[in-house]
């Protein structure tokens, strides 16, 4: 097995008596077994999903709905509930729900977690499963109007769609929740609707906001997304293991997507029993731990804009120190943007030649890193006026982050203490020594002091990275593993796999059917959690408080929408 997979005695026996604690807790709901590569799976009844979920999370302790995967066979629906512990990440089993080909509906999970909210309007939306009890199962992704589903097996792609014209609401008062009503169905003239975006440099890319405001305070918010979608998983489903996946990653997160290469080949890795030789993780651990810097710059740089609107500062200082990583990268991958420097198996190549003159340069940056951290402080955290706009704003609480799925620094800065590098150990991390960095204010100012401390962590990773990398042998530089020309993993074999990205949670779930491309590929996207987040943190803050959440949450719509 690879080194991302394997297990000490002890985690082992873990492993092994975890399917019969569940077992006992579903009992005579249990109607069969469909184990996967990494997690026990358990088959339940559409209608006893509830129930199900409700009891493995309150006596089991699988707080965690890390994943929904839903898909189509010739005789099936499925709905697949990946859940797992926010205090024992190891600890993974599936929930797997099957229906007939006539009626493709189960009971909704979203009075068990919240996250399934949107989880299931997602397959609902491209795969077209019905969700029994779902408060507002409704397109999420593709218009209201639209016809068909795109990751059902019978969607006709050629079909025409037609979109009408719907005229413009009045804008006072264009909703009918009860906040918005007197209680008799009439509108509340106090209130109005507001659209913030798609097009709007406060909604960090193409989403639209919703907005029911009561004078400047938010009444509600509903994120509308799907601008972007360009349907990445049926794309990733067309091609091979082996070359045609990997790049696409690059273009979800594309402001710091190394870790999404990651992903991708930890998970066909897993599929394919391939074992990465040690050098190889390194050079991965180290290439991640830059591309993390260089997205935390810019998600810091962005947020300033935000809240100082201090364009000339800490906006420019972030993509300065941004542009420093860039340079670095673009010597190792020969790109500037979309890297692709994962392989499966390993990497594309070893660092640049002369090696010491790049290890130099890298050595560099980091000396002087302390520095620039320390401007970001007297800039941002320590300025009184950001921290009116950051402090006791945007507040997600524990408890609700966990409900939502949300990772990375959105949950650490709820002092949630969940990092995948740490608690699902994969690559060299496991080997080197760093911290999880978390802040339990819960609110935006939280949220920017993990990402600058990560920053921080993240270069003692690379500098231990860099030392190993100097005194490795010579003649055991290996760089890939010996991968077969064509990738044909066993049929109905499943997996899913995941890593921590700058955002949080990026994962990858993989079904292959004996083919050199996967059957079904689903992308778990830390964006897409925690963007639901959003009404949670905002709904009854001021307009500002709200723009300050969506920055606090660094969102990018590649990655939401997939």
């Amino acid at each position: 097995m690879s080194t991302d997979t394997e297990l000490s005695d002890a985690e082992a026996t873990e492993a092994t008596a975890e399917p019969s604690e569940v077992e006992a807790i579903i009992g005579d709901r249990l109607i069969g077994r469909d184990d996967h590569v990494n997690a026990p799976g358990f088959v339940v009844s559409p209608g006893d999903v509830q129930s199900v979920l409700f009891d493995l999370r309150d006596e089991a302790g699988f707080d965690h709905l890390s994943c929904l995967t839903a898909q189509e066979y010739h005789d099936r629906y499925e709905s697949i509930y990946h859940l797992t512990s926010y205090d024992e990440r190891t600890r993974e089993v599936d929930v797997v729900v099957p229906m007939p080909k006539d009626d493709p509906a189960n009971e909704s999970a979203a009075p068990v977690y919240s996250t399934a909210g949107w989880h299931e309007r997602e397959a609902y939306d491209l795969v077209g499963i019905e969700y029994e009890g779902h408060p507002d199962l409704r397109r999420i992704l593709l218009p209201e109007t639209w016809q068909g589903h795109p990751l059902s097996l019978d969607y006709d792609q050629t079909e025409s769609q037609i979109v009408p014209f719907k005229a413009n609401q009045p804008l006072q008062s264009a909703t009918s929740s009860p906040e918005s009503t007197d209680g008799e169905g009439e509108t509340d003239p106090g209130t109005m609707f507001i659209n913030i975006g798609p097009h709007h440099p406060a909604t960090h890319g193409v989403l639209h906001l919703k907005t029911v405001l009561d004078g400047e305070q938010v009444d509600e918010v509903d994120p509308d997304i799907g601008y972007l979608h360009r349907c990445e998983e049926q794309m990733c489903q067309q091609g091979t293991y082996r070359h045609k996946i990997i790049p696409y990653s690059d273009r979800w997160d594309y402001t710091a997507n190394m870790p999404n290469e990651w992903a991708v080949a930890r998970a066909i890795e897993g599929l394919a029993d391939i074992e990465v030789p040690d050098y190889a993780q390194v050079l991965r651990t180290m290439a991640t731990e830059l591309g993390r810097m260089y997205g935390h710059f810019l998600a810091v740089a962005t947020f300033s804009l935000d809240i100082n609107g201090d364009f000339t500062a800490a906006f420019q200082y972030g993509f300065r120190d941004r542009e420093y990583v860039q340079n670095i990268l673009e010597d190792l991958t020969g790109q500037r943007m979309m890297f692709y420097y994962f392989r499966v198996g390993g990497v594309a190549w070893d660092v640049p030649t002369p090696r010491e003159e790049w290890f130099d340069k890298v050595r560099g940056f980091l000396d002087e890193l302390p520095g620039r951290v320390a401007e970001y402080h007297d800039l941002l955290s320590n300025n009184e006026l950001f921290q009116m706009r950051c402090v006791d704003t945007g507040v997600l609480l524990p408890e609700v982050a966990k409900s939502y799925g949300a990772t990375g620094p959105v949950a650490r800065g709820s002092g949630i203490d969940y990092d995948l590098r740490r608690d699902d150990p994969y690559g060299y991390y496991p080997e080197l020594d760093w911290d999880v960095a978390v802040q339990d204010g819960c609110d935006n100012y939280a949220r920017v002091l993990v990402r600058l401390r990560e920053v921080e962590e993240s270069a003692r990773i690379v500098s231990q990275c860099i030392d190993l990398l100097e005194d490795w042998p010579e003649d055991e530089r290996d760089i890939q593993a010996n991968v077969p020309r064509t990738l044909r993993p066993d049929p109905d074999t499943e997996i899913y796999r995941a890593v921590e990205s700058a955002k949080g949670e990026m994962g990858v779930y993989l079904r292959s059917d004996g083919t050199d491309s996967p059957a079904r590929f689903k992308i778990r996207s830390p964006c897409f959690h925690n963007l639901s987040t959003l009404p949670e943190m905002a709904e009854g803050e001021l307009v500002p408080d709200l723009v300050a959440a969506v920055g606090s949450l660094d969102i990018v719509l590649g990655s939401v929408d997939r």
